[in-house]
């Protein structure tokens, strides 16, 4: 995760509650805090939360390939990367689409780093790209890793304070309508 957030920094939680780490970010002036859980050493759930009053934004992750996975994937610039968000048009889409947008700094222009986070029925395929010119032609390569994420709860709070915290959006997956609504773009 360290090379998808570049100005990250990583901690093992250990046997430490989640109320001493958050108290612990706050007094040192964190702004984010990004929890990954994992079943069986591959990552399927992603928490975010922003500091020092949220949101908390969940997400579900799926079709996970980790970077060594990924054929002759060599090095990677650790550069600031641009970001293209596509498809995030409702309401709850540019919420998604700030949450996730403000956990990266601003790149320099000259930076050959880009991260996309493509919106499809819902899910946020996540890719993460270096490019180069070559003779008057653009060359991508896929430096890893991909995944798709699916969010499914927004809480007002932070992530230490959930059963006082308001929540903003929760998906109900149970409901008659549920699996043909699109929350993240316009209905059409």
């Amino acid at each position: 995760m360290k090379l998808i957030f570049p100005n990250s920094q990583r901690i093992n939680r250990g046997n430490y509650r989640i109320e001493q780490l958050i108290d612990a970010c706050r007094a040192n002036d964190i702004t984010d805090v990004i929890m990954v859980q994992e079943h069986r050493g591959v990552p399927d759930g992603l928490v975010v939360c922003h500091l020092p009053y949220g949101p908390t934004a969940f997400f579900n992750l799926s079709n996970v390939v980790m970077r060594h996975d990924i054929p002759d994937v060599g090095t990677m610039s650790e550069a600031y990367p641009h970001l293209i968000f596509k498809d995030f048009s409702s309401k709850l889409g540019n919420r998604v689409k700030d949450i996730l947008k403000y956990l990266f700094p601003v790149p320099r222009e000259d930076s050959r780093r880009v991260m996309t986070f493509a919106n499809d029925s819902d899910y946020i395929s996540f890719r993460h790209h270096v490019y180069k010119y070559e003779e008057r032609e653009l060359l991508l390569k896929e430096v890893g890793p991909r995944f798709e994420m699916k969010v499914y709860k927004i809480v007002q709070g932070t992530v230490d304070k959930l059963d006082t915290a308001d929540t903003e959006w929760v998906h109900r997956p149970y409901m008659n309508t549920s699996r043909k609504r699109k929350f993240l773009s316009e209905q059409e």
